[in-house]
């Protein structure tokens, strides 16, 4: 009883006000031939014997008749109306029971019965009950994880902060406890029965939710997700395992554990970031992965942080164990260009058997950087790019397993911008399953400190994914609660959280200390027993394995350990591609490196040039309307066509056209990438008067062409570019293109920026083609911030040092030698025809969008033609280059004031502008040979940003390089600031004519050193 009081004070149901208020509300319960008010609750306080006619024959007919009486006593005979108002009013066995009137009508033997017992009906105490029945149902159902055991060690600091209340807050006493009462059709605890004893309703509710599991679904809205949530875990029984389910779990136990204590006793000063604590991880993740392949997945990508990530790399992935340990050895020498990663960052692709469904499955962990959930996003990206690529439209084939840190899932904003994917058209990857590895403490911070939600997996509430938290010293339900996560996924393909509730054996890592900041967990986790030791006593007790077999089974692993280190001594050499997540089979040779260095043409033809200028200059769709605006942009399009130019949107055109005609997939997305930020793109066109109705002209070049997308995203940049960064990793044969909003927005994503764009290749040996499109450019109308695209934040992965001039193969015999800039393009690539792969950083216009002059003629497009690294003077500058004073090298809008200024100043002979148009690589033969080109001339950077904001510390270098230090680059902008840009258009235009000024006045720097 004192567990009962205890249950119902902290479940806490409808108050007796609000159960008033819902007693003047009936409701309606579905029957067959129509709606009944008031779900019933019969009363058997009756013996059946002493009622001769409610036997078996006669009992359906008696139900019914009950339901008509309980809707209204006049629905049936008076009789019928007597003997339910005497049998809830309590009447002995026998005596509720009278016999009809007689014939003539006379009914003074019904009137003296009636006062005899003197009942009136108790259908407000009846229906009362069975409300209290209900609210006590789900209060086990919404807060039953309240009071689950969910922490192994007891010391839970989750507070739910219950005020207390008593049994009779329901409106039910001790003396209900037997009382039988019908089921409502909100739970499954009855199984094959419709009423239980009240004991018995709240034993059955106990088991289901206040053990080792706890389950958070009631905020989901809808209803059928809700009941087959409550059918799997409330059903009786349903937590029943074979002796080869046990078998099996045991075996991945101790392969988990084992593992471990392998590594400790091996390498004990290493950090290894173990998985003590939370060892029935391993198994959880092989139930999902068995289950699904069941139910047809033929590819799972992870992503995790370090905790564990040998144990999955050894025991879920199946790499091989002398490839883990040799990464142990500090002399093994590094065979891989590039840096390199610690052994606990590194990731992994494996196509194998799986024993449980026969089936093979792919299994990729995605690498990732210290940064503990960065790799969401990229993991989400990769997902929905092979789904993609196999026509996989629900994730039947592909899905995606996250393993997450209690206080990283917290805390870490990427987690939220993550879930925001989950069910956006362009995003989904139809349910992901989230595993938190809770240990109930950060790197030493306590839970108390570094969240404000009761649970670490709260945020998982936005997107109405259920939580299953689970006790992870018991394995079994551990295995249980995976099973239906799995099957959830397949079955609703939405996201699913379980939540392991665990504890850090260790410190953060083997060499912290813990009890420094937590001495009193400690002391009770020196005291614990470990998972596997308890689960072998259970399944030992229970007959399901022998102590012989169990001690032969750890035997056999620990030898296969030893075996594995044995062999691995022989390795001497560490290759990083072998722990590559993400091959590309056949884009490369065997030994990984680009099958030619070739660097074909980018041109195409004037016929599809005019072709796919077309498709941009009208609407494919018959009875389409599109906005007036529109129609004079579609029209202006049509009018460059005729003339044979491109301005930046149609040159745009005709770049993702002609490579979705050969059939290479196209993906652009960003906030507001269909239309542009700037209102320049318009690649979905909307019908004016249909809702919904959209055309996307790109779709319509050619019938066999591929398929283009282009999307609006989520307001996020960090999880959007980790997403589409993940989506280019799956294939080379793809353009993936993210736009920020405006360039400045960029820093939010940084972290993808520096840990996987700009040093992915050195670390993982992991190529990426993603391509960043950022709007750039001071223009002086708008915020400070929106210029603010600085350059040093994209550190070049280069080989090629500033202070030494590259082996420029014959340029010094005077032959621009094109295999010196396919060399260089192989350190940092963006051009999808080439044979390898690199990021692309564009800094794209906003003014220049519409300035008359920023436009290019399909002669620079044809056949032949290639991207020009550089872009010299061709005016009267280079006519006489003897007579040029002075060279300004520069690069963006900032040209298009030079030369308007030099014009204005009568200079054009003068003073030569030269863009460069790739700075990284830098283009250190075609500078040279313009430095030489110009003798007698003075060298100039000038840049529009800030000094120390823009490029000049990257090129002056590079440049003095190319003249081996003979000439100086002096500088011409505006001076270091600590805001991009001012807010005053005034002085926007003042510090303009000042870097102006001091770009054409030849005697500036005379003196100067």
């Amino acid at each position: 009883m004192h567990r009962l009081r205890t249950t119902v004070a902290r479940l806490r149901p409808l108050t007796a006000a609000q159960t008033a208020q819902t007693l003047a509300q009936p409701r309606l319960l579905a029957i067959e031939g129509g709606l009944r008010t008031f779900q019933p609750v019969r009363r058997q306080n009756t013996s059946v014997a002493a009622e001769p006619f409610l036997n078996g024959t006669s009992s359906n007919y008696v139900e019914e008749m009950y339901y008509a009486w309980l809707e209204n006593p006049r629905n049936v005979h008076k009789s019928w109306d007597i003997f339910f108002r005497n049998a809830n009013a309590g009447a002995p066995p026998g005596a509720a029971y009278q016999s009809p009137p007689p014939l003539n009508g006379t009914s003074q033997g019904l009137a003296s019965f009636q006062t005899l017992v003197g009942a009136q009906p108790n259908v407000e105490k009846l229906v009362e009950d069975h409300l209290a029945v209900q609210s006590l149902i789900r209060a086990y159902q919404v807060r039953g994880h309240h009071i689950a055991k969910l922490d192994p060690l007891n010391i839970s600091c989750v507070d739910f902060d219950d005020a207390p209340c008593t049994v009779g807050f329901y409106g039910l006493a001790e003396s209900d406890l037997d009382k039988v009462f019908r089921l409502p059709t909100t739970t499954f605890i009855g199984g094959n029965e419709g009423a239980l004893p009240l004991r018995e309703i709240i034993r059955r509710l106990e088991m289901a939710y206040c053990q080792h599991i706890g389950v958070e679904f009631m905020f989901i809205n809808d209803v059928e997700q809700c009941q087959w949530i409550r059918q799997k875990f409330e059903t009786p029984g349903v937590m029943q395992f074979s002796l080869e389910e046990k078998r099996t779990l045991l075996a991945r136990m101790i392969r988990s554990t084992r593992f471990e204590e392998f590594l400790q006793r091996k390498w004990s000063s290493e950090k290894r970031f173990g998985l003590e604590g939370c060892e029935s991880l391993i198994p959880a993740l092989k139930t999902i992965i068995d289950m699904s392949s069941q139910s047809g997945v033929e590819s799972v990508i992870m992503g995790m942080s370090h905790r564990g990530r040998l144990n999955v790399l050894a025991n879920v992935i199946r790499k091989e164990l002398e490839q883990i340990f040799c990464q142990f050895d500090s002399k093994l020498e590094a065979a891989d260009e590039g840096s390199g990663d610690v052994k606990y960052h590194l990731g992994m692709y494996h196509k194998r058997m799986n024993r449980v469904s026969d089936k093979l499955i792919t299994l990729s962990l995605v690498a990732n950087p210290s940064h503990l959930e960065a790799v969401d996003p990229v993991v989400q990206g990769k997902t929905k790019a092979e789904q993609f690529y196999c026509g996989d439209t629900e994730g039947k084939r592909v899905m995606s397993i996250l393993i997450h840190g209690d206080a990283a899932f917290a805390g870490q904003g990427i987690v939220y911008e993550t879930f925001h994917l989950s069910d956006l058209p362009s995003y989904t990857t139809h349910g992901t399953i989230h595993v938190v590895v809770n240990n109930q403490i950060g790197f030493t911070t306590d839970p108390r400190m570094a969240r404000s939600s009761p649970y670490p997996t709260d945020v998982a509430r936005v997107v109405n994914a259920p939580i299953f938290h689970v006790n992870a010293d018991d394995p079994e339900a551990v295995m249980y609660v995976c099973k239906v996560a799995a099957e959830w996924r397949n079955t609703f393909h939405k996201d699913v959280v379980i939540d392991l509730v665990c504890y850090r054996r260790n410190g953060h890592n083997e060499m912290d200390e813990p009890m420094f900041t937590q001495p009193l967990m400690y002391k009770q986790i020196k005291k614990q027993k470990g998972v596997l030791q308890k689960f072998a006593e259970k399944v030992i007790a229970e007959g399901v394995i022998t102590p012989h077999e169990y001690e032969e089974e750890i035997a056999q692993y620990d030898k296969i350990c030893e075996e594995a280190h044995t062999r691995s001594k022989d390795e001497k050499i560490l290759h990083i591609k072998h722990w590559l997540d993400s091959p590309w089979p056949g884009f490369f040779t065997l030994e990984g490196q680009p099958k030619s260095l070739s660097c074909p043409s980018t041109g195409i033809s004037e016929e599809e040039l005019g072709h796919i200028g077309n498709i941009a200059a009208s609407v494919p769709l018959e009875d389409f309307t599109i906005h007036g605006g529109l129609s004079r942009i579609l029209k202006g399009r049509g009018n460059m066509v005729s003339q044979r130019v491109c301005d930046w949107a149609l040159g745009e055109y005709m770049a993702f056209g002609s490579l979705l005609k050969d059939g290479i997939h196209v993906r652009l997305s960003g906030q507001d990438a269909e239309r542009g930020t700037f209102s320049h793109r318009h690649h979905v066109l909307h019908d004016q008067n249909v809702d919904k109705r959209i055309c996307i002209p790109m779709n319509h070049i050619s019938p066999n062409q591929a398929p283009y997308t282009v999307c609006n995203s989520s307001l996020s940049e960090y999880g959007v570019l980790g997403f589409e960064l993940g989506f280019a990793m799956a294939s080379p044969n793809a353009l993936v293109l993210w736009e920020a909003q405006f360039g400045d927005f960029h820093n939010t994503a940084q972290c993808i920026i520096d840990q996987f764009i700009s040093s992915g290749q050195a670390k993982w040996v992991r190529q990426n083609g993603i391509v960043l499109l950022l709007p750039h450019g001071m223009e002086g109308m708008v915020g400070t911030e929106k210029p603010d695209l600085k350059f040093f934040l994209f550190p070049p992965p280069l080989r090629v040092q500033s202070t030494r001039l590259p082996d420029l193969r014959g340029f010094y015999r005077c032959k621009l030698s094109e295999d010196f800039a396919v060399r260089q393009l192989y350190d940092c690539n963006w051009i999808i025809l080439q044979p390898f792969r690199k990021p692309l950083i564009v800094f794209t216009p906003k003014s220049l969008l519409r300035h008359p002059e920023a436009k290019s003629s399909f002669d620079d497009m044809l056949p032949g033609t290639h991207f020009k690294r550089i872009i010299p003077d061709d005016g009267p500058a280079a006519a006489s280059p003897e007579k040029v004073k002075r060279i300004i090298f520069c690069t963006g809008k900032i040209y298009y004031e030079l030369t308007r200024e030099r014009k204005n100043r009568g200079m054009d002979d003068s003073v030569a502008v030269v863009r460069i148009e790739q700075l990284s690589p830098f283009p250190f033969d075609l500078v040279k040979a313009e430095s030489d080109r110009f003798p007698n001339a003075d060298l100039v950077w000038c840049q529009e940003e800030h000094k120390n904001q823009g490029y000049y510390d990257y090129v002056r270098p590079r440049i003095r390089t190319t003249t081996n230090r003979t000439r100086p680059v002096w500088y011409a902008g505006r001076g270091p600031a600590a805001a991009p840009a001012t807010g005053n258009k005034q002085t926007h235009l003042t510090e303009l004519q000042r870097l102006l000024d001091s770009a054409f006045d030849l005697e500036a720097f005379s003196g100067k050193l």
